[in-house]
């Protein structure tokens, strides 16, 4: 044993030991006694070893693990076949489908009308149109619904044939978008995003909203 080393009796004969202690029945436990107490100072008060101090640097020199407190999210929803996302900070409400009211002279495809959400007219725009995919179904299912969606100071309202829900990924999730996207739908989409296995474009808001609002020119 090391001279300078305090007797470990509470692992003999006290609490964690063979409790043969004499002093035991008064104090109850060894925490509760002087001898303990100063072993314990004594221990915190040696001086450690050149080993303990050289794995303790090389524990904090090692580079940390990245984070994933920054985990992004967006809200999944359906046209027609095709799965697609928003980030989640540009949705402001979904609405049931509501009548869409037609604006005169205007026929471009990508601006719909106006609708009343809220008591407020907001502009009605063809996602579809957009991105170019088929024309927006005339007769939409019933899980179809209106997505009032805002960037600054711009809001626009799109239907949607389906919204699907919430869906959390990490940036490095993010798949590049495949050379097989049709043109108008790979400039406004990021990159995939993988969602109840199946891959989800996940769509580039700012562009997406300057398409919008160049279609109101």
């Amino acid at each position: 044993m090391n001279p300078g080393a305090p007797d470990l009796c509470w692992k003999r004969i006290g609490t964690w030991g063979d409790r043969s202690c004499p002093e035991l029945p008064k104090h109850g436990h060894c925490r509760n006694c002087p001898v303990y107490s100063a072993g314990a100072a004594h221990m915190l008060d040696a001086a450690l070893s050149p080993e303990y101090l050289a794995d303790g640097a090389r524990h904090y020199a090692r580079r940390q693990a990245e984070s994933r407190a920054g985990v992004l999210s967006a809200v999944v929803f359906r046209l027609a076949e095709e799965w697609l996302a928003l980030p989640t900070a540009v949705f402001l409400h979904v609405a049931p489908r509501r009548l869409v009211h037609s604006l005169p002279h205007r026929r471009a495809a990508l601006v719909r009308g106006v609708v009343n959400v809220r008591g407020e007219l907001l502009v009605c725009v063809s996602l579809s149109a957009a991105l170019g995919l088929a024309a927006d179904d005339p007769k939409p299912p019933r899980t179809a619904r209106h997505a009032v969606v805002g960037r600054g100071a711009d809001r626009f309202v799109f239907a949607a044939d389906e919204i699907a829900g919430l869906q959390r990924f990490d940036a490095k999730d993010v798949a590049p978008v495949p050379a097989t996207l049709a043109h108008a739908q790979a400039v406004h989409t990021r990159g995939l995003i993988a969602w109840h296995e199946r891959p989800v474009g996940l769509l580039d808001d700012g562009l997406l909203f300057h398409t919008f609002n160049r279609g109101l020119g």
